[in-house]
């Protein structure tokens, strides 16, 4: 089970312990109850918690809530004049619909009017909007937009391999955008605890900077609804909750998790009032999961955090700069995912030049130099001991057991572990070892790897508060109930409890590292020990060769079919550019024939003149290992049907390969936009006729939409009509972000969103586009990919 399933029981607890204590008039004791929440709890008591958390029944007074069946719309649209409602609903399928933006009138009143499905209906949120509110204009939420793409180009400006520098960066930014006094990053850790990482906060306020919190502060039910809605506000944490009154025919509470208007918990209302935050904002913060945790070869998303504002009175944000907010989000995700990847790269090279240093010492020493010499065993993880026992013998290093503590935990590890190749754990106390407590704070965490089934390599870490600091927790002694009351300062001293007898966790990457440390010294410990286990191997290894090769020749050889017939240009060239592949595709194409084209230069004798340095460049990249997407190249045509006629391409350069890995040539996969390339080129010819080409029924007339200075569809030609099954009519005025890509034609996840919003606020600044990936769900929901180029006109 993992960690965060297991917490769903805690929370469940320690929800439970706070009703209790509202019901019996006690005072709810937050440490006590954090450090009691291992008890069991019912299933049907943590499906009851969940229930209450997603259908609690109220929400808040800032605004009010309709939902309606779907299928009749009945009443409350009259009553309330929401014939513009059913606008945003043509899509009918299985695609969530976005919140949709809408204001009406009312008596005068204006109001935003979000709208979301859930099982029974439609629900609506409405929240009242001051007529002096420059965002209810569509300008006004473009305005919005504006601030947040600012926001975006000035995270994407940042040196990379900077996470903490990126971090500061998105807490000012948001503190800009939305006012609020304090603006925070949280950052979830592998054992699902919590940490402030960054901060930017009014000069008189605490620091909550360095701030660790216990898993329980926030709930993995909480987590999951920040999943489903991404931005949370909380406009007055005292103020009276709203009951909802729903049709005594419906089987349960109506379902809130998506609505704006959900009423906060009443533990976590008390919270806030408790630190003073009147007021919040809350935005998750999404990245890439693991592979393995993808649904149907889907890519998972994993909440790694939250970016939380905090106001000392009660604060409103208006529905278009929440939303610019969270596009503000989807980039910052995308930036830190690639920051993280960056950083799990280069920790993946250091780790395996330590093992390249460590085997390089193995084979010019005995086993014993991984802890003689520098670097050492220690180097390969971050600990604060390791040691090697071989052959009965101890050799510790840093902050480690003693001798005799060590054979004892062997003989423990032979007793309750034996048949395992290896432990972790942050607690040995909690893992069962009986004399942890004579180890005290010094050894609580310890990674183990079995070599022999004598012979072991240990790594230690001392317990967690060792390495925890925060600013915020030697203040205010006159706090005396600090430990009962639910606080920031009892969070961390909640926390350091929870801890005291562990470690900070072994991540994935680590236990990878020691595995793979492992297996090299295991054939190592076999080799010094005498063993004539690889001689044994190497009998049959002649014939399955032969058999590989065997296969390896008939996947050649197929792959060589496609490639022959494939619909689209593909040619090679060697280590010294020339041709050693050309399908019947370019051949067709250039009027070159195979026999022709093997053995000419590509950048002499094939690219256009202008294409020369281009086609340069790709080669000496790839040779470099360096792939390049989507570079157009002008190639010579040949043969008299040819005359006069170049080819343009759009292709992908990537090294080839041969068995042993060294690259040997270039290979490109392209494709023809000879057709395209006319049109645009007669279209900058007579740019004064520029409606007569756009409305063209020309085939060879890509498709075209324009925006206005609002981002509003100005234009929308045939070819979109066709390609999208939108018609113009339908489209002309509407918002191009959100309402046209984003509800009539469905986008893949918020990020492609997010990138969209991004190039179409360039283009309407004079900053160009070339051949964006783009793809969308058509009218009929087939999935379509196209390459998005954007100009100011």
């Amino acid at each position: 089970m993992s960690k965060a399933v297991a917490q769903f029981t805690v929370d469940a607890r320690l929800h439970a312990v706070f009703e209790q204590s509202g019901e019996s008039g006690k005072s709810f004791d937050y440490s006590q109850s954090v450090r009691t929440t291992n008890e069991s709890v019912p299933e049907q008591q943590i499906t009851a918690y969940l229930s209450k958390m997603q259908r609690g029944g109220h929400i808040q007074p800032f605004g009010c809530m309709i939902a309606v069946d779907e299928l009749s719309f009945r009443n409350p649209f009259h009553t309330l004049e929401l014939c513009v409602a059913r606008e945003g609903f043509w899509s009918k399928g299985d695609y969530t619909v976005e919140s949709y933006l809408d204001s009406f009138e009312e008596f005068g009143k204006p109001f935003y009017a979000i709208l979301h499905r859930i099982d029974v209906g439609i629900v609506i949120d409405l929240e009242p909007a001051r007529t002096e509110d420059p965002a209810l204009s569509i300008a006004g939420a473009v305005q919005s937009q504006k601030l947040a793409v600012r926001a975006i180009s000035h995270l994407q400006s940042l040196p990379g391999g900077d996470i903490k520098l990126l971090c500061d960066t998105v807490v000012e930014s948001v503190r800009e955008l939305t006012g609020y006094d304090r603006v925070m990053v949280y950052k979830f850790h592998e054992d699902e605890h919590g940490e402030v990482v960054a901060e930017s906060k009014r000069a008189d306020l605490e620091p909550y900077i360095g701030l660790h919190y216990p898993a329980t502060d926030i709930p993995q039910a909480s987590r999951f609804l920040f999943k489903q809605n991404r931005v949370r506000m909380i406009v007055d944490c005292h103020a009276t909750t709203v009951k909802i009154v729903q049709d005594e025919a419906l089987t349960q509470p109506l379902c809130l998790v998506g609505s704006t208007l959900r009423a906060p918990h009443g533990c976590h209302a008390q919270y806030m009032a408790n630190m003073g935050s009147i007021a919040s904002l809350t935005l998750a913060v999404i990245i890439n999961g693991n592979d393995e945790d993808g649904i149907k070869g889907r890519h998972s998303m994993r909440l790694w955090g939250l970016v939380v504002g905090h106001h000392t009175s009660a604060r409103y944000i208006p529905f278009p700069l929440r939303y610019a907010c969270e596009f503000l989000m989807q980039a910052f995700g995308l930036q830190l995912n690639m920051e993280l990847q960056l950083a799990s790269q280069l920790s993946e090279k250091r780790v395996l030049r330590t093992q390249t240093l460590l085997c390089d010492m193995l084979l010019r020493d005995s086993p014993t130099g991984i802890v003689t010499q520098s670097p050492s065993i220690m180097d390969l993880v971050k600990c604060d001991g390791a040691a090697l026992y071989y052959q009965g013998k101890y050799y510790p290093l840093g902050v480690t057991p003693t001798e005799a503590q060590i054979k004892d935990i062997v003989e423990w590890l032979l007793a309750f572990h034996g048949d395992s190749t290896g432990l972790s754990t942050d607690s040995l106390a909690d893992a069962g070892y009986p004399g942890a407590a004579s180890l005290g704070d010094a050894v609580c965490g310890m990674a183990v790897a079995y070599i022999t089934s004598r012979d072991f390599l240990f790594w230690f870490r001392s317990h967690t508060a060792k390495e925890i600091k925060w600013g915020g927790a030697k203040h205010h002694p006159e706090d005396k109930d600090d430990g009962q009351r639910m606080h920031p300062r009892s969070s961390f001293k909640a926390f350091l409890e929870v801890v005291k007898s562990r470690s900070l966790p072994w991540e994935n990457a680590e236990m990878d590292a020691i595995h793979s440390l492992q297996l090299i010294l295991r054939d190592s410990f076999r080799d010094a020990d005498g063993s004539n286990s690889k001689a044994v191997v190497h009998a049959p290894v002649g014939d399955l060769e032969l058999q590989g090769m065997e296969e390896l020749s008939s996947v050649a050889k197929e792959m060589v079919r496609l490639i022959e017939t494939a619909t689209a240009p593909i040619f090679a060239v060697d280590i010294e550019g020339r041709i050693n592949g050309w399908n019947a595709k370019v051949a067709e194409l250039t009027g070159l024939s195979v026999e022709e084209a093997m053995g000419k230069s590509l950048v002499r004798d094939i690219v256009h003149k202008q294409s020369e340095e281009l086609a340069d460049k790709l080669l000496l990249n790839a040779l470099r290992g360096e792939e390049d997407k989507n570079v157009e190249l002008r190639l010579r045509t040949f043969g008299t049907e040819h005359h006069r006629k170049d080819v343009f391409v759009v292709v992908n350069a990537c090294s080839s390969k041969d068995y042993t890995n060294n690259i040997v040539g270039v290979c490109f996969v392209g494709q023809d936009i000879t057709g395209q390339k006319v049109v645009m080129d007669k279209y900058i010819h007579i740019k004064s006729d520029y409606k007569a080409i756009v409305h063209s029924p020309n085939p060879l007339i890509p498709p075209i939409f324009a925006s206005d200075e609002n981002a509003c569809c100005s234009e929308w030609n045939t070819a979109i009509e066709k390609l999208t099954g939108w018609s113009r009519a339908d489209m002309i005025g509407k918002m191009l972000v959100g309402e046209i890509f984003g509800s009539c034609c469905q986008l893949k996840g918020p990020d492609a969103m997010t990138k969209f919003m991004i190039a179409l606020h360039n283009a309407i600044g004079g900053q160009d586009t070339d051949k964006f990936p783009f793809s969308f769900f058509d009218r009929s929901g087939k999935y379509v990919q196209a390459l998005l180029t954007a100009n100011k006109r």
